[in-house]
């Protein structure tokens, strides 16, 4: 009898004692490993963004950032889903110190990059970790702790992406800003610094987290793994290469249809899974998790698209550095930590999460058609006014969609619920930077050309022309820069004299009147983006009307799996033909 029921429960392996319910002391204890892998891929999110112009500069390719972060997105957005599975099966810690590990390993290969191309392949690797890190912290706070007590933790998370929002753009603006440090080039230490937090986060993650798991054996979907990435990658490719290869080239008329068969794959191989999918069609087949998944895709988008777009703005066209455009994102944080904050406070209180996702599109609507009205010229205060609405509109849509979503399936899916939600935020977010920069990089040259045309022959430009010794600017950089204008004209047009989309930076070196028609460019060009942002979120507003309210759990989804398995136990224990 012992050995008939030892057969029959040999994929259950037990961990621990108990599975009963933790206390707050134990939830603090597992917060601290969370917080530091959560703070070390939050962390290098905004030091990158922050320095990416540099970085762009440097390998004199700006238009080439947008693979750098596309790439990374897909390599996260893909394997995202793949994490939530396996941790489901197989535990969450394991895997959750894989994806540092993984993640460390990128940013050690992206100190040794010398092109853009080559940068954006190792960023993918980096992708590959990053897709754990911010899916299993969700997983694991919604495994311990229940959806009506979540806001009380939600502060120690707020403080990790309030730090890193703040310390990022300093530490990678002061890095940027650097020739060399140690005899290695300033922004490659952008990559480096997250060595000693990854090992940091290893150590205190291994003493930490400390949950009772039972194994469950499950065949493992690779082969919709692998047809999701056939589906994804030509996709993407063709939202950021079309504007060079031609919408209707024979280069994106092949990624459509390899996509295309990619997806249908995917479909068919996720369906003959059934409930062992990476993502479960039976899943998407819940009414929330189905209308918050279409959320999620069309947020990110919306989202991602302005943030890539917010940074270059200040940069280009206000001329700030790498270390006081981030400093001047702060009204986004905030506005977007106090949003969280009321969120998660009146959700903890009445148990009701539907109306924020729809006050946050509302805001976020508002606040991207507010930007298509900010010029080259508008006084830095009004731009920080929206931003703060921007981020208060983020606020209200991040936790309550996940809320909503780990809220509406088993405790025993939590993780392939929690992934489902990253995966489709991700989805959109990885479209949002690929569209919205080609967007914008298309955008650009017309709209630098059009500037030229109307402010060339102005007296203040012409000026500038005939006196290159000016006060303001560099006198070198405004020589070169006539010499060039006079060298093209023979080619048709002063927009062409140089390719700001290689290499940025001469524009700060000119005399302001000089190098107006590039930002009057670049913000117009802004501009549109912003304007197709706010429709793309009118979409979501529409969207989320149709979110049903689901009554909050009261008790966590580890105490519930826990007496889940009891109860299978027994029933394996006491099932017939296992007794004598």
């Amino acid at each position: 009898m012992a050995n008939a029921a030892a057969s029959a429960t040999a994929g259950s392996v037990p961990t621990s004692e108990s599975h009963g319910p933790l206390t707050h002391k134990q939830i603090l204890t597992i917060l601290a490993g969370l917080m530091l892998g959560m703070f070390l891929a939050a962390l290098d999110q905004t030091i990158v963004s922050s320095a990416m112009r540099v970085i762009a500069d440097d390998l004199h390719d700006l238009s080439g950032q947008a693979w750098v972060v596309t790439a990374y997105l897909i390599t996260s957005t893909i394997v995202t889903p793949l994490y939530g599975k396996l941790s489901d099966i197989y535990g969450r810690k394991r895997f959750f110190t894989t994806a540092i590990v993984i993640f460390l390993f990128g940013s050690i290969l992206c100190t040794f990059a010398t092109t853009m191309p080559m940068l954006a392949g190792f960023r993918a690797v980096q992708g590959l970790g990053a897709g754990g890190l911010f899916s299993l912290a969700l997983a694991i706070i919604g495994d311990i702790v229940p959806p009506r007590e979540r806001a009380k933790y939600q502060g120690y998370f707020l403080a990790v992406f309030g730090t890193s929002s703040v310390l990022g753009p300093v530490i990678g603006g002061f890095f940027a800003g650097q020739a060399t440090i140690l005899g290695i080039t300033g922004w490659r230490w952008v990559f480096l610094v997250n060595i000693p937090i990854g090992l940091a986060a290893l150590f205190v993650v291994d003493r930490t987290l400390h949950l009772r798991h039972t194994r469950l054996d499950h065949r493992i979907d690779f082969g919709g793994a692998a047809a999701l990435t056939v589906g994804l990658v030509p996709l993407l490719l063709v939202a950021e290469q079309g504007r060079e290869w031609g919408w209707g080239s024979g280069r994106s008329l092949a990624c459509y249809g390899v996509g295309l068969v990619g997806l249908i794959a995917f479909f068919l191989a996720e369906r003959a899974m059934g409930a062992e999918a990476m993502l479960p069609i039976s899943l998407f087949r819940n009414k929330t998790v189905g209308v918050a998944s279409i959320a999620s895709v069309v947020l990110g988008m919306g989202m991602f698209g302005g943030l890539a777009s917010l940074p270059l703005y200040l940069q280009i066209v206000k001329g700030a550095t790498p270390t006081m455009a981030g400093l001047m994102l702060l009204p986004m944080t905030l506005g977007m930590m106090s949003g969280s904050i009321i969120s998660g406070q009146m959700i903890s209180r009445t148990g009701r999460y539907r109306h924020f996702p729809i006050i946050g599109c509302g805001l976020l609507i508002v606040s991207l058609f507010s930007f298509h009205y900010v010029g080259a010229e508008t006084a830095l205060w009004m731009t920080m006014i929206v931003m703060l609405f921007f981020g208060l509109g983020l606020g209200f849509n991040m936790q309550p969609l996940t809320l909503a979503v780990q809220n509406a399936v088993s405790p025993r899916e939590i993780g392939v619920a929690t992934a489902s939600a990253t995966f489709t935020r991700q989805i959109g977010g990885t479209l949002g930077v690929a569209v919205f920069l080609s967007i914008l990089f298309t955008a650009v040259p017309d709209r630098i050309a059009t500037a030229f045309a109307k402010i060339a022959p102005t007296p203040e430009f012409q000026a500038a022309l005939k006196n290159p010794q000016s006060p303001t600017g560099n006198n070198q950089a405004n020589i070169n820069f006539i010499q060039s204008l006079q060298q093209a004209k023979t080619g048709g047009g002063g927009g062409g004299a140089v390719n700001p989309l290689a290499d940025s930076s001469f524009i700060q070196q000119l005399d302001p009147r000089l190098a107006k028609p590039f930002l009057v460019g670049f913000s117009q060009a802004m501009d549109l983006v912003f304007l197709i942002g706010s429709g793309v979120m009118v979409i979501a507003f529409v969207v989320v009307w149709f979110l049903p309210h689901v009554e909050l759990r009261s008790g966590s989804a580890y105490e519930s799996r826990g007496k889940s398995d009891a109860a299978d136990a027994a029933d394996t224990a006491t099932a017939p033909g296992l007794s004598l």
